[in-house]
């Protein structure tokens, strides 16, 4: 049976509304199924009418591959919390719940990232040009995508002695959080950039020379027109 073009995710607190073949549900995953069970999927618009449940609509989120194209409607229900519903945990690990509803599950996980301002006496910012990844050749804070069992607190000093020699330390400051979804991919990032202080030379840094090409100071105006990272124009911005 073919998958519909358009379906909807609906999630409340970690419960997910699934349906089979025939948009029948709420159905439940079994972690570890590995046989031809039928296809349990992510319910149309009509299907979810049928069940008498209201929601009210986020965002549109594009999925493709294997020839498919899917527009996946992100809403959130307007009922108690259903009881009865997917756990959220439990979907990725259902060979038999289909791959649109797992990659949606999967996109709606924010991505958490630490990165830390480090400003010397003189109210400048360090900044390293980045040689990997989708900023390559931009100016970027020190920092990057936390560990799994890792808090920002962490990530952002351990980010910064990888990629430039620099056991800092942070101030009391709170941490500046932004999160932002960038494209129709769906997939959030969240942000939390740190303080901390150094009045030490550029040449006492010891670069990751496949990540960082250079480091340099600058003021925090010319610092958030140089940063390509909406998080770091959104934490330079404080400084001004």
């Amino acid at each position: 049976m073919s998958h519909p073009d358009t379906v909807v995710h609906l999630e409340h607190d970690g419960q997910v509304l699934l349906v089979n073949e025939q948009g029948e549900g709420p159905q439940l995953p079994e972690q570890g199924r590995m046989d031809n069970s039928p296809i349990l999927r992510l319910p149309t618009q009509q299907e979810i009418q049928s069940m008498g449940i209201e929601w009210e609509k986020k965002r549109t989120t594009i999925i493709s591959f294997a020839n498919t194209t899917v527009s996946v409607e992100k809403g959130y229900p307007k009922i108690e919390w259903p009881e009865h519903w997917a756990l959220k945990d439990d979907i990725i690990a259902d060979n038999s719940v289909h791959p649109i509803a797992r990659e949606a599950i999967y996109r709606s996980i924010h991505r958490l990232v630490s990165k830390v301002m480090i400003t010397n006496s003189k109210g400048q910012v360090l900044m390293g040009k980045v040689e990997r990844g989708h900023f390559r050749g931009s100016w970027t804070l020190p920092g990057g995508y936390m560990d799994h069992d890792e808090h920002p607190e962490v990530g952002c000093v351990r980010e910064t002695l990888e990629e430039l020699g620099l056991n800092i330390k942070l101030l009391d400051d709170k941490p500046i959080i932004t999160q932002q979804i960038f494209s129709s991919r769906g997939i959030s990032f969240v942000s939390f950039t740190y303080r901390s202080q150094w009045d030490g030379k550029l040449s006492e840094l010891v670069l990751q020379s496949e990540e960082i090409s250079q480091a340099a100071w600058f003021s925090p105006e010319v610092a958030a027109s140089k940063a390509v990272s909406h998080f770091d124009v959104k934490a330079l911005n404080s400084l001004r």
